[in-house]
């Protein structure tokens, strides 16, 4: 293939693409005649890929409501002191830890850097009673390295939390 000009990204889609691919590429090239093509053929290839690799693996937070609130007059914001009862999972179920057996809530001060990024992003806007289900990609919890020995390394995190009381600092 004449794709020599291609940067790191571009061979890594054509082998995410599979030998089918190259050769209808093979096929294509050869069929192609002017640069304006070659063009079009890779920002067709790139735009194929984008979603795998476009993003350079990172994926947004997803931010599910389990349970609303019908009456609620406060809504959690950053500087709230909260109190959350959590359940911690991987992907693959494996739970890696929870308030609830311990019977006591966690409590931090909400976008602050107490917590993983997923939590200050994720509980933002939550109503007291509210129940969550958080998604938080890697880059948003432990990054590469985890949390050893419960959490490995680009691990997607998975929370189900529950906002027990929120303390408003009175502002100045």
């Amino acid at each position: 293939m004449r794709f020599s000009g291609w940067h790191t990204r571009g061979q890594w889609c054509l082998v995410l693409l599979g030998q089918g691919a190259e050769e209808t590429l093979l096929q294509l090239e050869d069929r192609m005649q002017s640069s304006q093509a070659t063009v079009l053929l890779t920002l067709c290839l790139w735009a194929l890929c984008h979603p795998a690799l476009g993003t350079e693996g990172k994926r947004k937070l997803q931010i599910g409501v389990k349970k609303r609130v019908e009456n609620c007059p406060i809504k959690s914001r950053k500087g709230d002191v909260l109190h959350m009862h959590y359940t911690g999972k991987l992907e693959d179920g494996t739970e890696f830890d929870s308030s609830i057996p311990r019977d006591q809530p966690f409590i931090f001060s909400l976008g602050t850097g107490q917590v993983i990024k997923g939590w200050d992003q994720g509980l933002l806007g939550m109503c007291e009673g509210e129940k969550r289900k958080l998604v938080i990609p890697s880059e948003l919890g432990y990054g590469d390295r985890g949390a050893p020995p419960k959490i490995p390394g680009s691990a997607t995190l998975i929370f189900e939390v529950e906002l027990l009381k929120i303390e408003r600092r009175p502002e100045l």
